[in-house]
């Protein structure tokens, strides 16, 4: 795809981060990645003209009249180490690692880890989602599908159908100046009192669905949800077109020699 960015940015791309700002291979020049031509413009991909989407999310959905006694506060299975924004995760590994209440695992819910994150999740009020090589990730929408309540510490995130979902009715967004601080994080979340965690989890139970690329049929041979994710994506993209009009209309009356700040590669 890298070598054709060019030609596809003008279409609006359905991205699930823009946090891959910079060509991470063997390949690149200099080894190191991040030489001009690697780098994406902030014109090519943008809040403006792209549509975030949900990852897929790996573990089964958990209804709200399923949902039993959770005895853990904080859960996390992931990998320890990643790169640049990423490199809190490791920081708050170590801060939480030994803390009660709170269980930090590495790997991921794979064929062999998938039991054992569905347990955690669902036996936990908090489930951590800090950035990784990117801001976001799919333990985001399994969290919500397990109705464990996301932690999102990612100064940086974007997230999908904004707009359309409050992530802040079902979730706690906490800076990483303060996450990093010696016990605060837990101290907060102990602070949530048993009505405010039943609320979140409602609101959470309400926007399960919207994250579901599924359709319940065999084979995904059938009608799709109206409320589901495919849905949401395309009322995204027509919520875009106006604006992608806009900025293209900006762009064709600028005067020759003139400079005006492009708002999006649109054309």
């Amino acid at each position: 795809m890298w070598h054709v960015r060019a030609e596809i940015a003008p279409a609006i791309l359905l991205v699930v981060d823009f946090g891959g700002w910079y060509r991470l291979d063997s390949k690149s020049s200099g080894g190191g990645g991040n030489s001009s031509s690697d780098l994406i413009q902030h014109t090519q991909v943008s809040l403006l003209k792209d549509v975030i989407i949900p990852y897929s999310h790996l573990l089964p959905r958990l209804h709200l009249s399923e949902n039993k006694n959770r005895d853990t506060l904080l859960y996390f299975k992931g990998a320890k180490h990643r790169h640049r924004g990423g490199l809190v995760r490791e920081k708050l590994w170590d801060l939480l690692v030994d803390k009660p209440g709170v269980i930090m695992e590495e790997g991921f819910p794979n064929a062999t880890g998938r039991e054992q994150s569905i347990k955690g999740m669902r036996s936990s009020e908090f489930c951590l989602n800090p950035a990784g090589d990117t801001p976001t990730s799919c333990r985001l929408f399994d969290a919500i599908q397990s109705l464990c309540i996301p932690v999102i510490v990612s100064d940086n995130i974007e997230l999908p159908f904004e707009g359309m979902v409050d992530y802040s009715e079902f979730s706690v967004f906490v800076a990483v100046s303060d996450a990093l601080k010696p016990n605060w994080l837990v101290s907060h979340l102990r602070s949530f009192s048993r009505e405010q965690k039943d609320k979140f989890r409602r609101k959470m139970a309400e926007a399960q669905p919207i994250f579901q690329y599924e359709n319940g049929h065999y084979g995904g041979i059938g009608p799709i949800p109206e409320d589901g994710a495919v849905n949401h994506i395309w009322r995204k993209v027509h919520q875009k077109l106006p604006l992608i009009k806009e900025a293209i209309v900006r762009e064709k009356r600028r005067p020759p020699g003139v400079s005006i700040p492009r708002r999006c590669h649109c054309t």
